[in-house]
C-alpha cells in the first residue's frame, strides 16, 4: 500500500501500526511468570542468534493482513527468515507484510484464557498456517493437560506426542525450533537435543564464566609454583657446583 508523494512521482510506503494490546486480565499474567520473567524469551533469542532476521516475540497482536481487526498476542511468538524492524515497527506481526505466518507460537495457561486457548486459537492459528502451536500449563488446570503441541499438517493441527519420562516430567519435541519442551515440577524448560541440557541462560553462562576463571587461575597457579620450583631447582644446583669448586681447590 503506498501514498503519492505531493511534490514528486515517488512512491513511499504507508506507516501501518497495530494499535496496543489491552492490558492483561490480573490472572493472565502467567506468560510473564512462567516465561518472561525467567528471561526465556532473552535466552531462546541468544541461542537461535540472527537478530536480523529471526523475531522472538510476546505480547503483541498477530494479524493475517493489514485492515484485519486485531484478536490475538501470543505469549510468544517465533518467527524466523523475517523482518524483526518492520515487527517492531508496527507494533505486532502482520503476516501478508512479513510474507510468511509465524513459526512457533506458545500459549501459556491461565484461568480467563484456558477455553480461548485450547479451541479458539487453535482454529485461528491453524488458520493463519502458524507451523506449531504449543500450550504450556503449570498445574493443567487452564488447559486440562501440562504440555500439548500441535503441528499443522494439510492446513490442520495434529497433535504432537508428548512422552512421560518419569518422575512427572514430561517432553514433546519441536521440529521448527530444533529443540525439546519440557515440563518439570510446573516449570517449561528448553532443552537442547544435542547436549540433552537447557539452552544456556544468563545464570548457566555466568557459571560457566566464573568456571573457566576458576581453572585460569589454577593454571596460573600451577604456573607460578613450577616456575617457583625451577628456580629452587636452580638454585640449589648453584649451591651443590659452588660447593664442588671450594672441595676442588
Amino acid at each position: 500500500m503506498t501514498r503519492q508523494d505531493a511534490s514528486s512521482s515517488v512512491q513511499t510506503p504507508v506507516r501501518y501500526v497495530l494499535p496496543e494490546a489491552p492490558e492483561r486480565h490480573y490472572d493472565e499474567v502467567t506468560s510473564y511468570t512462567y516465561v518472561h520473567n525467567l528471561g526465556h524469551s532473552n535466552h531462546l533469542a541468544r541461542h537461535f542468534g540472527k537478530p536480523e532476521t529471526t523475531i522472538v516475540g510476546a505480547e503483541l497482536y498477530m494479524v493475517l493482513s493489514r485492515g484485519f481487526r486485531p484478536r490475538r498476542a501470543p505469549d510468544l511468538l517465533i518467527a524466523f527468515d523475517v523482518d524483526p524492524e518492520l515487527y517492531f515497527e508496527q507494533n505486532g506481526y502482520v503476516v501478508s507484510d512479513q510474507g510468511k505466518p509465524p513459526d512457533f507460537v506458545l500459549e501459556v495457561g491461565s484461568p480467563s484464557t484456558g477455553w480461548v486457548d485450547t479451541h479458539d486459537k487453535r482454529e485461528e492459528y491453524a488458520e493463519l498456517g502458524i507451523r506449531e502451536y504449543w500450550r504450556f500449563d503449570h498445574d493443567g488446570k487452564s488447559h486440562g493437560t501440562l504440555l500439548a503441541g500441535d503441528r499443522l499438517v494439510d492446513g490442520n493441527y495434529q497433535p504432537m506426542p508428548i512422552a512421560d519420562l518419569g518422575d512427572g516430567v514430561l517432553q514433546g519435541q519441536s521440529d521448527v525450533l530444533g529443540l525439546w519442551l519440557r515440563w518439570y515440577d510446573g516449570e517449561l524448560l528448553w532443552i537442547d537435543p544435542q547436549t540433552g541440557e537447557h539452552i544456556a541462560t544468563f545464570d548457566s553462562e555466568r557459571e560457566a564464566r566464573l568456571a573457566a576463571e576458576a581453572q585460569v587461575q589454577v593454571a596460573e597457579a600451577q604456573i607460578q609454583l613450577a616456575e617457583a620450583a625451577q628456580r629452587a631447582a636452580e638454585a640449589r644446583v648453584g649451591e651443590l657446583e659452588d660447593e664442588l669448586r671450594r672441595r676442588e681447590r
